[in-house]
C-alpha cells in the first residue's frame, strides 16, 4: 500500500506553523495528482508550491511525503519545530525505528529552503508569497541528515 502525505505550510503572527493531510493512493492516479488534490492548492493560488521531499515505510506502507503552501485552510495547524530531526540508528540501518510528524514537517521545511536557493521554479513562486518564504528562509536549508 502506498499512502501519499502533504504537510501544508503556514504562516501566523511571524511563525511558521503546519498540518497534514494524508490518504491511500488508488490504483491509477499518479502521487502528484493525488498530493495536489489533498493540498486544496489550484493555479490561482499565488505563490502555490508543491514538491515530493521524503518517504518512509510505516505499518506496511510506503508513505510519500509532500510539502505544500501556502495552505488554503490553515486551521488545526501546529508550529513548526525548525530543528525536529531524527537520524537512522547506523550506517547500514538508514531508517529511524519511528519517524514523528514534527520532525517530518521540519525536514520538509528545512527542503523548501533549499529548493529556494537551488530551483528557479520554486524562487519565482517564493516570490508570491514573501511573508512564508522569509520565514523559511532562516532555517537551515538542508536534506535528511544534513543537519546535526
Amino acid at each position: 500500500m502506498t499512502i501519499v502525505e502533504v504537510v501544508l505550510l503556514s504562516a501566523d503572527r511571524g511563525m511558521l506553523r503546519h498540518r497534514t493531510v494524508r490518504a491511500p493512493l488508488p490504483s491509477g492516479p499518479h502521487p502528484d495528482d493525488l498530493a495536489l488534490h489533498l493540498s486544496g492548492l489550484t493555479l490561482c493560488t499565488p505563490g502555490a508550491t508543491l514538491h515530493s521531499t521524503s518517504w518512509r515505510f510505516v505499518d506496511r506502507a510506503v508513505v510519500l511525503t509532500y510539502a505544500a503552501l501556502p495552505d488554503p485552510s490553515p486551521s488545526d495547524t501546529e508550529p513548526l519545530a525548525p530543528d525536529r530531526m531524527v537520524i537512522g540508528g547506523a550506517a547500514l540501518a538508514p531508517s529511524p525505528p519511528h519517524v514523528d510528524a514534527d520532525a517530518v514537517a521540519a525536514h520538509a521545511a528545512r527542503h523548501l529552503a533549499l529548493l529556494a536557493t537551488t530551483d528557479p521554479v520554486v524562487a519565482a513562486a517564493a516570490a508570491a508569497q514573501p511573508e512564508l518564504w522569509d520565514l523559511l528562509a532562516k532555517l537551515p536549508a538542508g536534506l535528511a541528515g544534513a543537519l546535526r
